[in-house]
């Protein structure tokens, strides 16, 4: 089978290995600043961090956390390309198009919802302790 080659296939591996970075920076910087759920999800992430150092969590919390937070990001990133295509298709009511963004955007809820579950059951109990030694 003869390959085809892409306009990303042009240049040395290291340029396209660097291209592919930037880009995902780019990706990330467009819906860090274009999505109106990375302002929910931002400032959750950092207060999830904060709250991390200030009731001085286990290597394991941290790796959950870790985790549940890139699954969110990622989830939402993986959602804004699936409505940027949904949207180049099509920018009319159409049913398909809503099923697709809408269970592209219930992916991240999910993760979120998951998240907010593990913070509380992580980070309740730890808030009582501090309380009940004050």
């Amino acid at each position: 089978m003869k390959q085809v080659l892409r306009n990303k296939d042009k240049g040395t591996k290291l340029e396209r290995y660097k291209k592919s970075f930037f880009h995902a920076i780019d990706g990330i910087v467009y819906t860090t600043f274009n999505e109106h759920n990375m302002l929910i999800i931002i400032p959750c992430m950092i207060l999830a961090i904060i709250a991390g150092y200030v009731f001085n969590i286990s290597s394991v919390e941290w790796l959950f956390m870790t985790l549940v937070i890139g699954l969110v990001i990622g989830s939402e990133l993986i959602n804004t390309a699936i409505e940027a295509v949904v949207d180049l298709e099509t920018m009319e009511k159409n049913e398909l198009a809503k099923i697709a963004k809408d269970t592209a955007s219930s992916a991240t809820l999910i993760f979120a919802i998951t998240a907010f579950i593990g913070a509380l059951i992580m980070f309740v109990p730890k808030l009582l302790i501090m309380l009940e030694v004050l």
